[in-house]
C-alpha cells in the first residue's frame, strides 16, 4: 500500500472490492462552495427501467479533474489497494439529491467489465440522521454494505457491484453531494 494511505474498511461482494477511506481531502468544503454555485442539470439516469425518475448532475472536464486535490486523493487512494491494476479516468461528475428524489438500485459497468468508481462524498457537514447513506447489494439485492456520507469519504468499489444512493432525510437541508470518478484499464504504453 502507499504509504500513509490505508483503508478505514474493506469489503467483498460477489468477489468484487470495495474500500471506504477518510481523510484523504484537507478541505472537502472548498468543494461543496464550488458546487453550490455550479450549474446542475436533470439529465442522469440509473437505469433504462428509471428513466423517468432523472437524477440532478453536473459534469466535469476531465482536463479540469486532473488539476484538483481530489484527483491526486483519488491516484493515492487506487494505488494503495490497486497498485497492479493502472486505472485512467474516463468520466467525472457530482450527483446532487435531496429529500424526496428517487435513487435506484444500478451498477457502473457490466459484470464481465474491469471498471471501478470512486465515490467521494462531499458537506461541509453530515448528521447520521440525515440519511443519504450509500448501499451496496449482493447477488440476491440484499443489502450487504452500508457507507455513511461523511465530508470528505471517498468509497472506491467494482463497478459491477449493485449499489445506490439513498436520498437525505426530511430533517436535512444540506445537499447531498456525490462526486463520481468512473475509472478504466489505462492503455499499455507504445513500445
Amino acid at each position: 500500500m502507499s504509504a500513509g494511505v490505508r483503508p478505514v474498511r474493506h469489503d467483498r461482494i460477489g468477489g468484487r472490492d470495495l474500500w471506504v477511506f477518510d481523510g484523504l481531502l484537507d478541505n472537502p468544503g472548498m468543494m461543496v462552495q464550488a458546487l453550490d454555485r455550479a450549474p446542475f442539470t436533470r439529465t442522469e439516469v440509473a437505469t433504462p427501467e428509471t428513466a423517468r425518475h432523472r437524477h440532478w448532475v453536473n459534469e466535469m472536464d476531465l482536463r479540469v479533474y486532473g488539476g484538483l486535490p481530489i484527483s491526486r486523493a483519488t491516484q493515492a487512494a487506487l494505488a494503495s489497494v490497486l497498485p497492479a491494476l493502472p486505472l485512467r479516468a474516463y468520466r467525472a461528475y457530482t450527483n446532487f439529491a435531496q429529500y424526496g428524489d428517487v435513487l435506484s438500485i444500478h451498477t457502473d459497468c457490466a459484470p464481465d467489465q474491469v471498471e471501478y468508481t470512486a465515490l467521494w462524498f462531499l458537506a461541509r457537514e453530515w448528521h447520521p440522521d440525515w440519511g443519504g447513506e450509500t448501499v451496496f447489494y449482493d447477488e440476491a439485492m440484499d443489502a450487504r454494505f452500508v457507507v455513511s456520507p461523511r465530508p470528505g469519504r471517498l468509497v472506491l468499489f467494482h463497478g459491477a457491484i449493485p449499489h445506490a444512493g439513498r436520498p437525505p432525510a426530511r430533517t436535512c437541508f444540506e445537499p447531498r453531494y456525490s462526486f463520481a470518478v468512473k475509472l478504466e484499464p489505462a492503455p499499455a504504453p507504445a513500445t
